[in-house]
């Protein structure tokens, strides 16, 4: 389905492109009331890395930027927590205030039953939302050092202009050197709603997925980053529908024809706390396959399940097993990793291989 480099030839299994910023968490209450936050760190790009690494066992480092403070600091020191080589974090020097560079936060509340989760970003001018073509020697990255898999998305390249020029200086370079690409749309409203809306999102998604070679994503992504039409899209589904998301891979791979392999996460939701789960996947070698569903999976914190869900599928692929097994490897990490708090996994590969394969919720004793 995908040709990887040699192992042995490549300093680095997966390396991701993102940004990286602390998420502060209400626990049970809210934010506009709490006083007191549980801090972790968390990012649509890295969270993919950070599970391929900390779950999956794979020699993962980031691509990011924070200003050289205490803050920033902070944030490198949960990555180092995560096992991803932060050797190619770009630090900016603090000016003291801020004004020039900052870095990210991300104010979280789960939601519980009929009140949604929500998110409150804090993530105008950050370091990271000002690279720039030419901040970063791609070429020595996927070259000289190697890399077998590289991972980016729509949130990245919805910072800034600059950020998404960096994504398409990084995906060519990746190419050039052999390196597989994937790309999680991650349709965010709230960051293209002041650069140009649906109308920017695609323009700049439809640019970027003609370099790539692994696109995920779910039912908006498709539909409002790259502006595929599909019949019976409806935003608040209540039951999984296959063959409508089927559908919409076959819409998705008629138009880019060079994606090798697509896989979307299927959900529909109930209330924040139970929501159906599954996922589907194509390649064009086995055409459409699809996860086991599970219809009423109990949440705890739903952010991060379809980051989890992309490493799972990406851990699949890179270990060579049929894209069915791919598939429910990825559903599997992504429910898992929405039974505990924070944007990260914290799951382990067995426990996505007993789940994927079928094993419920007994005691491990």
């Amino acid at each position: 389905m995908v040709e990887l480099r040699p192992a042995d030839e490549c300093r680095y299994d997966a390396v991701a492109l993102g940004e990286v910023m602390l998420r502060l968490d209400p626990g049970d209450g809210r934010i506009r009331t709490t006083r007191n936050f549980a801090v972790s760190e968390g990012g649509g790009e890295y969270n993919v890395v950070r599970g391929l690494r900390r779950c999956f066992g794979l020699r993962t480092a980031v691509v990011t930027a924070f200003v050289d403070n205490a803050v920033g600091r902070l944030a490198e020191d949960f990555i180092l927590t995560g096992g991803v080589d932060t050797s190619l974090i770009q630090w900016v020097d603090f000016d003291g205030v801020g004004t020039s560079a900052r870095n990210g936060l991300n104010f979280t509340e789960r939601g519980f039953g009929v009140r949604g989760a929500l998110g409150v970003s804090d993530r105008g001018h950050t370091a990271v939302g000002q690279m720039k073509p030419g901040d970063i020697d791609f070429d020595d990255l996927f070259g000289r050092q190697g890399v077998r898999w590289f991972h980016t998305g729509g949130i990245y390249a919805a910072l800034s202009e600059s950020t998404a020029e960096v994504v398409l200086e990084a995906v060519t370079a990746a190419h050039k050197h052999g390196t597989v690409v994937s790309y999680d749309l991650n349709y965010r409203p709230s960051l293209w709603k002041s650069i140009g809306g649906k109308a920017k999102a695609q323009e700049v998604n439809r640019e970027i997925a003609q370099h790539i070679d692994v696109m995920i994503g779910n039912e908006e992504d498709f539909t409002a980053s790259l502006g595929l039409e599909i019949e019976g899209t409806d935003d608040n589904l209540t039951e999984l529908d296959t063959e409508h998301f089927a559908n919409m891979i076959s819409r998705a791979v008629e138009e880019f024809p060079n994606f090798q392999v697509v896989g979307t996460t299927m959900r529909s939701v109930k209330s924040a706390t139970v929501n159906g789960w599954g996922a589907i996947a194509w390649s064009r070698d086995t055409g459409v396959v699809e996860s086991i569903h599970r219809p009423d999976l109990e949440i705890f914190d739903r952010v991060g399940g379809g980051d989890s869900f992309a490493s799972g599928l990406i851990y699949g692929l890179m270990t060579g097993e049929p894209l069915q097994t791919a598939v429910d490897y990825g559903a599997a990490h992504g429910a898992l990793a929405m039974t505990t708090p924070g944007d990260t996994s914290m799951a382990t590969v067995d426990e996505v291989i007993k789940l994927a394969t079928g094993g419920g919720a007994r005691v491990d004793r």
